[in-house]
């Protein structure tokens, strides 16, 4: 009896302990505000009417160094590195008992499966239903609220260049694809889609977008930027940024900088050695960086693991410091690429230790480590660094009032939690999106070829059609690292089935697989093919022959490109070349329709093939889209936002490029009659056809003369000339005609994508600023300089309907 007496004495002061603990946590929560540091009073970080800069100050003035190199790591979410779901009692001996800058990827469903193989329940009901998502990031918030002594909120980071990094959330093509869109305010609208799912999960910061340049199509990541024009790319990512910002959530850019061009296009292990002169890292490459900073003010940037020059961008005051910051006018705070601040020792070896390496990027400008190890190894050498004098504290405040400034200007310190954790479950989803999934989807088709206007097809003159190709029934590109997971996706086979119903017989056959066994080496050395493979294609050719059309589905699957995965060659692996070659022999009309991530030289198709339908990697309801596309329902409008070339061998080969670059060998003159190479594009920048046909006229530009600050408007009449509805992508270029120094023969300054009607017509407007017609002089200094320029609008980068010069007066 006196036993049970005991417990139930232990058990009731744990109890009342407990509650006692409870009753402190709640006591925090005051009317209007929220005490961080649980002193009783309200400080200055914790008032939200004061200056937001007297609120830095005034944390920054409260905490301890264990405290202030916290704020300098990231910590990778479940089960990068977290092992934990939810806060445990451990967490008290974790390194991040004193705080954390951010959680990155927590509870995204990227992961899911353990060692073992078998789904990790428990955490898969903290991912979805949203709600449950929504609550976890609460009581992980909450524990660094309640349980740090002073309180600092988490920055919950998130992938998004796909669409949100989440289970089911709302997905979007491929970036290449969302370039090939042209459309400003479909990718603002993306970007809302994007900050208003992670703001009702909780996530209160998106890596996205990328504003990496396709300069070198060989590059693996191709299909993860908006294409090789530094303005094209600004434009699209500007409006991704206030899209996402726009809902409370920041927006983090990738990579700066200088990441997109490595030796040889090599990717992988390579990452670094970039050939770019200074020149055209500022005309090219860093354009875009500066132009969305100034135009969006995105809280966050990434630092690349490249090099530039011989310095290694992360650990660059260069571009970190004086670039970044002081030039561009950037506020927010720079987190690593993974593994950037490691490969300063390891990889580019300008730090004989770690421990170097970890005080060169601090003292470069970089915020954040982020990687996918634990942030102790980061915070542990930050302190001894300072400990030892060779780092100055003065470099660690400047470095964590940054961060601390973007949470408070998200609002954590004022509301750290999701206020309406319900509200998810009615907000997040694909399903909630169907339309503009689809929408997107079927804006980033291009048309490249349409011979004879076999598309698009009538399916009441069709009675059997052959679907066939690697890529017909495969899926597996549309579900990206660094996008939604777990939806049910549409592939080709599948929407064009479901479009046509049982009106018309659909036969199948794959035809071939990607790659064959002997890949990357086949792109080489022709290998024979083996008796499968024959007989593969040979089942196809049989089905062909037998079928009124034949609609082939050829390219790349997330296999064969993406991070890490660069190639050698552009052509068609694997034996789809042969498959492609035996279907056209039939002498049956064929349509191949293109699963890409990068430009690819596609010369035989383009000049046997009657229609050629360009759909890079498309998201879920990507069969959906095609499907619609290949039979008129909708008539495609997209244009390229790279340069296909006919060859390897003409690598680079891109716009904008400087004047002669792209000419043809000469034909008369003492080093004339050369005809050694294949000179031009397959398909040039801003190429793509329609269902129909546009005219343009009545061009206006104003004022013909000028002085070098003043805009210049421009508009032009475009109609539809033909007899269904479409969209046309108008396009601005604009070419210096004398200058200083040698000159892009054009540039891109202006687009809009309208849709017309048959017979409609609709002026279309441009303003040219100042910045606009700047260049570099000799002297490194952007400035406009006097003269003529050549305002040009076309159809693409080569098809130019009408021309209007205009001077700057010295």
């Amino acid at each position: 009896m006196r036993n049970n007496n005991i417990k139930y004495i232990v058990l009731a002061i744990a109890l009342t302990s407990q509650l006692s603990n409870a009753q402190q946590k709640n006591t925090i929560y005051k009317k209007g505000w929220i005490d961080f540091n649980k002193n009783g009073t309200m400080d200055v970080y914790e008032n939200p009417k004061e200056l937001l800069e007297k609120r830095v100050q005034n944390l920054l003035s409260q905490m301890n160094l264990d405290e202030k190199t916290a704020q300098m790591a990231t910590l990778y979410g479940y089960k990068r590195v977290l092992k934990d779901s939810l806060p445990t009692p451990q967490w008290k001996n974790e390194i991040w008992k004193d705080g954390i800058a951010n959680i990155d990827e927590h509870l995204n469903g990227v992961g899911l499966l353990t060692k073992n193989g078998r789904n990790d329940v428990v955490s898969k009901n903290l991912i979805y239903p949203f709600s449950n998502h929504a609550e976890a990031i609460n009581k992980t918030q909450r524990w660094f609220v309640e349980e740090t002594r002073l309180g600092i909120p988490v920055d919950f980071t998130n992938e998004g260049i796909h669409g949100l990094n989440h289970t089911k959330a709302t997905p979007l093509p491929a970036p290449i694809g969302i370039g090939s869109t042209w459309n400003k305010n479909l990718v603002l609208k993306a970007g809302q889609i994007a900050g208003r799912e992670a703001k009702a999960l909780g996530y209160t910061n998106v890596y996205a977008p990328i504003l990496d340049l396709a300069r070198d199509p060989r590059w693996g990541r191709v299909l993860e930027t908006y294409g090789e024009d530094p303005f094209l790319v600004a434009a699209l990512g500007t409006q991704m940024v206030k899209g996402i910002q726009s809902q409370g959530v920041a927006s983090t850019l990738k990579h700066y900088a200088v990441y997109s061009v490595p030796k040889g296009g090599r990717d992988g292990n390579a990452r670094t050695d970039p050939h770019v002169n200074p020149r055209e890292l500022q005309e090219i490459h860093l354009y875009p960086f500066k132009k969305v900073i100034h135009d969006a003010q995105p809280m966050g940037v990434m630092s690349s693991y490249n090099d530039w020059n011989g310095e290694p961008i992360s650990a660059s005051h260069y571009f970190l410091t004086q670039l970044l910051r002081w030039e561009f006018g950037f506020t927010g705070y720079v987190v690593s690429d993974s593994e950037a601040v490691e490969f300063i020792h390891t990889k580019h070896q300008i730090a004989t230790t770690y421990q170097d390496a970890v005080r060169q990027v601090v003292e470069a400008g970089l915020n954040v480590r982020t990687h996918f190890t634990p942030p102790d190894d980061y915070i542990l050498p930050l302190r001894n660094l300072v400990k030892t004098g060779k780092l100055a504290i003065k470099t660690i405040d400047n470095r964590v009032a940054e961060v601390l400034r973007v949470k408070f200007r998200l609002g954590l310190f004022d509301v750290p939690y999701v206020k309406d954790t319900k509200a998810a479950d009615q907000i997040v989803g694909a399903d909630k999106n169907k339309d503009f999934v689809l929408e997107i989807q079927k804006q980033s088709l291009v048309l490249l070829k349409n011979e004879g206007s076999l598309l698009p097809l009538d399916k009441s003159k069709i009675q059997k059609i052959l679907i066939t190709g690697p890529l017909a029934a495969e899926e597996n590109y549309m579900v990206s690292r660094y996008g939604p997971q777990e939806l049910k996706n549409t592939s080709i086979l599948e929407g064009i089935k479901e479009y046509l119903g049982t009106g018309v017989v659909i036969d199948y056959a794959k035809g071939c697989n990607v790659i064959d066994s002997n890949f990357p080496e086949s792109e080489l050395i022709t290998f024979p093919l083996t008796s499968k493979e024959q007989s593969d294609i040979d089942h196809a050719v049989f089905l062909a022959k037998q079928n009124d059309i034949i609609i082939v589905a050829l390219g790349e699957d997330e296999k064969t490109t993406g991070e890490s995965k660069s190639r050698t060659s552009l052509g068609l692996p694997g034996r789809q070349q042969q498959l492609l070659e035996a279907l056209h022999a039939t002498g049956k009309p064929v349509v191949l329709v293109l699963i890409n991530g990068q430009p690819l030289t596609i010369n035989w198709a383009n000049k046997f093939i009657p229609s050629i339908l360009e759909a890079w990697f498309p998201s879920q309801l990507g069969g959906k889209a095609i499907a619609e596309t290949l039979f008129g329902d909708y008539n495609p409008g997209g244009k390229l936002s790279v340069t296909f070339p006919k060859a390897v061998g003409q690598i680079e080969f891109n716009f904008p490029y400087k004047l002669g670059s792209h000419a043809s060998q000469g034909k008369e003159g003492p080093n004339g009659f050369g005809n050694t190479r294949v000179n031009g594009a397959l398909y040039p920048f801003g190429y793509g056809l329609s269902y129909t046909s546009f005219g343009y006229s009545d061009l206006k530009v104003s004022p013909s003369q000028l002085n070098s600050q003043s805009e210049i408007k421009v508009s032009v009449d475009v109609s539809n000339t033909g007899k269904i509805t479409g969209d046309e992508v108008v396009q601005l270029y604009l070419s210096d005609k004398y200058a200083s120094v040698v000159t892009y023969d054009s540039v891109l300054r202006g687009f809009e994508r309208v849709t017309l009607k048959p017979g409609e017509t609709k002026t279309v407007h441009f303003t040219l600023e100042p910045s606009d017609l700047m260049l570099l002089d000799k002297n490194m200094k952007w400035m406009v300089e006097p003269g003529d320029f050549e305002i040009k609008i076309g159809s693409s980068s080569e098809d130019i309907k009408l021309k209007q010069t205009v001077t700057i007066m010295p």
